[in-house]
Formats: C-alpha cells, sequence, structure tokens
C-alpha cells in the first residue's frame, strides 16, 4: 500500500523536473500555427491559445511568489485577483501563434531565472499563494506545467507524464476521492496499491497504468479504458470530488 507523501521529491529535484517540462514546453511551441491555436483544447471551452495564456500567467504569478519571497515579502499572486486573471486569459488569447509563443519563452525565462535563484534553506520561507511555503509554491508550478502542456493537445499528453509527477498527483489529489468508498487504485506497470477513504467502506477498485490513474484522478482522459470493479463486478468509475 501506497501512503501520502511516499513518493515526495526533494525540492531541488522537482525543480529539475520543471526545467526539464520548461524545455519540453520551449521545443513544442514552434509547431502552433495561427489556425492551430483558436482550435480546441482538452479543456472544456477552452481553446490551446486561452490554455497557453493561462500558463503563460501562472509562470508568471508562481515566480514572482519566489521573487518576492527570497526578499520576504507576500504579494498576491495576480495583481487584481482572479477577474485579473481571468481577463489576462482572454486578452492574451487573441494573440498570434508567433506572438503567442515569444510571450510563453518570455514567461519561462522569468520562471526559469526566478526559480534558480532559491537556495536551499529557502524552501520554507512563506509565501502568499494559498497561504503556504515556497516549495508548495514550485509543486504547483510543476503541476499546472504538465497538466496544461497535455491540456493544450501540442504533443505531449498525459500518458507521457513522468512517473514521478504521477505518484505526487495521486498524492495531492487524494482530496478528490470520494468521502463514501474506499478507492483503491491498482497500477499494473509499477507494482502498487493506493488506498483511499475509510475501512468498512464498501471497496471500489480501479486499475491501469500509472499515468492512466494519474490522468483520471486529475480529471483528465485516460489514453487507455480503466477497469473499475465492486464487488468484483465490473462497475462505472466513481464521480470524484473537487480539486484541493
Amino acid at each position: 500500500m501506497s501512503v501520502t507523501g511516499e513518493h515526495a521529491l526533494p525540492a531541488e529535484a522537482v525543480r529539475a523536473a520543471v526545467e526539464t517540462g520548461q524545455e519540453r514546453l520551449r521545443s513544442l511551441l514552434p509547431g502552433l500555427s495561427d489556425d492551430g491555436v483558436r482550435e480546441p483544447s482538452e479543456l472544456p471551452g477552452w481553446s490551446r491559445a486561452q490554455v497557453l495564456s493561462h500558463l503563460e500567467g501562472v509562470a508568471l504569478a508562481l515566480a514572482r511568489q519566489a521573487r518576492y519571497a527570497l526578499r520576504g515579502e507576500l504579494i498576491e499572486p495576480y495583481d487584481g485577483g482572479r477577474p485579473a486573471r481571468a481577463a489576462a486569459i482572454e486578452a492574451g488569447a487573441v494573440r498570434d501563434a508567433a506572438a503567442l509563443g515569444h510571450a510563453i519563452r518570455a514567461a519561462l525565462a522569468e520562471a526559469s531565472a526566478a526559480w534558480a535563484a532559491v537556495g536551499p534553506a529557502d524552501w520554507s520561507r512563506p509565501v502568499k499563494y494559498r497561504d503556504g511555503e515556497l516549495r508548495a509554491a514550485l509543486l504547483s508550478w510543476w503541476r499546472e506545467l504538465e497538466i496544461h502542456t497535455a491540456d493544450a493537445r501540442i504533443g505531449h499528453g498525459p500518458r507521457d507524464w513522468p512517473r514521478e509527477l504521477c505518484h505526487h498527483l495521486l498524492d495531492y489529489l487524494t482530496p478528490r476521492a470520494p468521502k463514501d468508498l474506499h478507492l483503491v487504485l491498482t497500477a499494473a506497470d509499477d507494482a502498487f496499491a493506493r488506498h483511499y477513504g475509510a475501512d468498512g467502506a464498501p471497496v471500489v477498485t480501479v486499475s491501469g497504468p500509472l499515468t492512466d490513474l494519474a490522468a483520471w484522478l486529475a480529471g483528465r482522459t485516460p489514453h487507455r479504458p480503466l477497469d473499475c470493479r465492486r464487488s468484483g463486478s465490473a462497475a462505472p468509475l466513481p464521480e470524484l470530488l473537487d480539486w484541493p
């Protein structure tokens, strides 16, 4: 049985994984076209341009959490809060592919510089983002980067997610598990079983590759159908709760 936190990575390892993800996104940007950025993303109601504009904004917002934390200061992720965040996504999404790609590359450069400046003793510094610590803000950027790169449908999907990210998502998304079930996730390709919920509740087992389990728990479409069993019989996948 896997338990929450068992696969936790040191902050420096997360930073290296983030840099890998950022470099991957950079390498995918030249494939954008003006028509292509108007096409639907994996997020219902969102175009590729909207998802990529959102990624740009998150990169800058969390990078500035790092910049200010190193000064011993707290600042909101977005000036103007969520309304300003939403307006920025829409304003950024009208750009053509070249302008959008340029803006994302600039945001990724700022993110790389901001996170590179964080030293080993800095990860516990407080940030305004969710009233947390700097390490939690970095983990949030890792999730946003990998998940929304997949959402943009530009060549890197959930089936390509690294093993370490998948285990992190299965930890972080524990609150999404239904409270009235004992949910068991089993990944044959990773030899683990992860349990959620109370003992004594009805047992529902969901099996499949690790990446597909992580995609489902993250609210994304698995690459291959998952096998769900309740009392030994095939059953529909349970409804998940909101993101934490």
